[in-house]
This record gives structure tokens, C-alpha cells and sequence, in this order.
């Protein structure tokens, strides 16, 4: 077999997983963009503890089944995808590949996947929505001016794309040690291209001690939006809503009582408040909470098929990936994008096969064992 290579000469056929994609982006990125893309908040505990939640569970596999087939798609709102696993809003893919955003999309497309394309992306949404061939939901941060939220909106519904994901858990920016040191702020080439020169000031000059990024967000994010202020959002558009960001069972069932269409539990990828409980460990209280009543859907910390197989077990509708996204874009564009959900797809199916699962609505919290925390293990048997 001939060797793939990538931009840089590195063999693609040695990158198996997405950890494999991890380590070679790290080694072509600059540290600051690295540590923007890597780095959580505070201690990062959350950062640490959504990724460990996935190793608190053991699989429970059942034998003698026939698995010859894996039916693997299913519906999201109400839209068919190819199978459960989706890319999460992430902000400003163009500080890692030329292409950005536009990039993503076609390889979400070309594996039928979800794209959540971020308010803060470096490709507009219209040249977003051109470029892909999946499903798109538009990512909302509510503006201070709210006339630049409305104009998102309708912009987002005149491109076709099928929902809104309004963002609850930043009503300000966490500390984010790394970037503080580096002193992050954005490259000349890459700008929030969805918003207008007055939201994209000040983005580009990092200084020691300080974060453009976070600067921006107490300037321009509305930290007073509220339940009330829901309503406001859905005078606007007839697309359905989901809030990204619950982990209690209260927010879950106010949200489903207002008929809200969907949640993503989520810690912001680690990013927001640490020491929050990791979204895995927050899936149960929120799909018991809602009833049914809307879909559940989950982000943080997944890197594996069997990670999406867990998730599903504990009762979200679907997964969304985000760092991952942008290893296999940093290392080869979208092909290393694509790479990387095909690798996750084929991964799940085979623990699918593996657990004698072969739909998805078989598979259930029977599936799963749970087990003691790893580090407290590594405590009593330290090697």
C-alpha cells in the first residue's frame, strides 16, 4: 500500500486514531494557537474530568447476535443523519488550516455528519453553507446589540440551516491560564467573519497577562440574557432551539417546559466553569429530567467509538466532537478531518458489533458497568 502523506511529508497511514492526529498537530502548531486549542480553565480539572468519565464505565457485551449489519443513522430534530456523531461549534478553524470552516463541512458531508458552525467562525456562514453538503445548525452567543443577533438569525435561516444553538453557559469568559500567559490574541489572517468591524476590534494585538478573546467577550456578550429572553429568540424564526451548555435537571426540565427543542449537555469543552460537573456524568439527571420531551445531546471529552457507545447508553441522541475536528484539520484539511469521523464511525460500529448491539435503539444503560474512578485505582496498586 502506498503511503498517504500530508502538507508536511508526515505518512498518513501511521495516523489510526485521533490521538495519533493530536500528536502530529501539535507538532505543526504554533504553542500559543496550540494551547488556545488544548487548554481549558482555571486548574483544568473539568478539562481532565470529562475525559475521565468515560473511563468510569465498562461495556457489557452481549453474545450470539446477529451483527452482520450495524444500522447506524438516525434523526436529529427530526432530519436524517448517517450516524450519531456531529462536529461541536468550534470558533475560528482558520487559525489552523487556510480552508477553516469551509474545510470542515465538506468533510462532515462527505461522511453525512452534523456541522454546528460557530457565531465566532473565520469562513461566513453563507460561504459555510456553500461549501457543505450536511446538515448545519448555526451557533449563537446573544449580542449586546441585539440587532446583530437578528441579523444572524435570518442569515442563518435564509442559508438553509435547519437550527439555532444558542450558547448558556458564557455569560462571561473563564480564565484560561494559557492564554493569559501567551498572551493570546488573533493572527491578522484569521477574524470573526460573521460579525462587523465594530465586533472585531481589538481581536488581534495579545499581550502579556491578558486574552483579546476573553477582552472581546465582556465587551460584547450579553452577560443579562435570561429564560425571559428566550421568548425574544423565537419571535425571530420558526427553526427549532437548542441550548448548549445545561448540566442540572432544573435548567432541563425549565428548558423542556418552554419547549425548547433540544439540549447539548456541555462544560464548554472544559473552558468555562472548572470544577463543573463533567457533561458525562451530568447526561443522566438531564435525560431523566426532560421526559422525553426533547432531544439530549452531549459533547466533551469523546475520542473513541466506544466513547460515542457510552454516551448513547446513558441516553443522548447523538455525540458532537470538537478538538478532535480540528487535529485532523490542522494535520491535513478536510481530508484529515474526514479521516478522523470516519475513524470514530468505524469504531462505533465495531463496539456495536462487539456488545451484540446492531440498531440504536437497542442500545440502553444495560449496556454499561459502571466501575471505580481509575485514579483512585492507580492510588491502591501505583506501578
Amino acid at each position: 500500500m502506498t503511503a498517504l502523506t500530508g502538507p508536511q511529508g508526515g505518512r498518513q497511514d501511521l495516523l489510526l486514531s485521533p490521538q495519533d492526529y493530536e500528536a502530529a498537530a501539535r507538532a505543526r502548531l504554533d504553542r500559543p494557537v496550540w494551547d488556545y486549542i488544548a487548554g481549558g480553565s482555571g486548574d483544568e480539572v473539568t478539562l481532565r474530568e470529562d475525559r475521565a468519565a468515560y473511563h468510569r464505565y465498562r461495556l457489557r457485551p452481549r453474545a450470539l447476535v446477529d451483527v452482520s449489519h450495524c444500522e447506524l443513522s438516525t434523526t436529529l430534530l427530526g432530519g436524517p443523519v448517517d450516524f450519531p456523531v456531529g462536529i461541536a461549534p468550534m470558533a475560528y478553524h482558520g487559525l489552523v488550516h487556510a480552508d477553516g470552516e469551509t474545510a470542515t463541512v465538506r468533510a462532515a458531508g462527505a461522511v453525512g455528519a452534523l456541522t454546528i458552525t460557530s457565531t465566532f467562525a473565520s469562513r461566513t456562514l453563507e460561504e459555510t453553507a456553500r461549501a457543505g453538503t450536511g446538515p448545519l445548525w448555526l451557533q449563537l452567543y446573544v449580542m449586546r446589540r441585539r440587532e446583530v443577533t437578528e441579523s444572524l438569525v435570518r442569515r442563518a435561516e435564509a442559508a438553509g440551516y435547519r437550527a439555532l444553538v444558542i450558547t448558556v453557559d458564557t455569560p462571561r469568559m473563564a480564565r484560561r491560564h494559557r492564554d493569559l500567559r501567551n498572551g493570546f490574541g488573533l493572527p491578522l489572517h484569521v477574524r470573526p467573519a460573521n460579525l462587523d468591524d465594530c465586533h472585531r476590534a481589538g481581536l488581534h494585538w495579545g499581550r502579556s497577562g491578558g486574552s483579546t478573546l476573553a477582552e472581546h467577550a465582556a465587551q460584547h456578550h450579553d452577560a443579562a440574557f435570561t429564560w425571559d429572553d428566550l421568548a425574544w429568540v423565537r419571535s425571530l424564526t420558526s427553526l427549532p432551539l437548542v441550548l448548549k451548555g445545561v448540566l442540572t435537571a432544573g435548567d432541563a426540565r425549565r428548558a423542556a417546559g418552554l419547549g425548547i427543542e433540544g439540549l447539548i449537555v456541555s462544560t464548554h469543552g472544559g473552558r468555562q466553569l472548572d470544577g463543573a460537573i463533567p457533561a458525562l456524568d451530568a447526561l443522566p439527571e438531564v435525560v431523566a429530567a426532560v421526559q422525553g420531551q426533547c432531544e439530549v445531546l452531549v459533547d466533551g471529552g469523546i475520542r473513541r467509538g466506544s466513547d460515542v457507545l457510552k454516551a448513547l447508553a446513558l441516553g443522548a441522541r447523538a455525540v458532537f466532537v470538537g478538538r478532535p475536528i480540528l487535529w485532523g484539520l490542522a494535520v491535513d484539511g478536510a481530508e484529515g478531518v474526514e479521516r478522523v469521523l470516519a475513524t470514530i464511525r468505524a469504531e462505533l460500529e465495531e463496539a456495536m458489533a462487539l456488545t451484540g448491539r446492531s440498531r440504536l435503539d437497542t442500545v440502553n444503560r444495560d449496556l454499561l458497568h459502571p466501575c471505580a474512578d481509575p485514579a483512585y485505582h492507580r492510588t491502591l496498586n501505583p506501578l
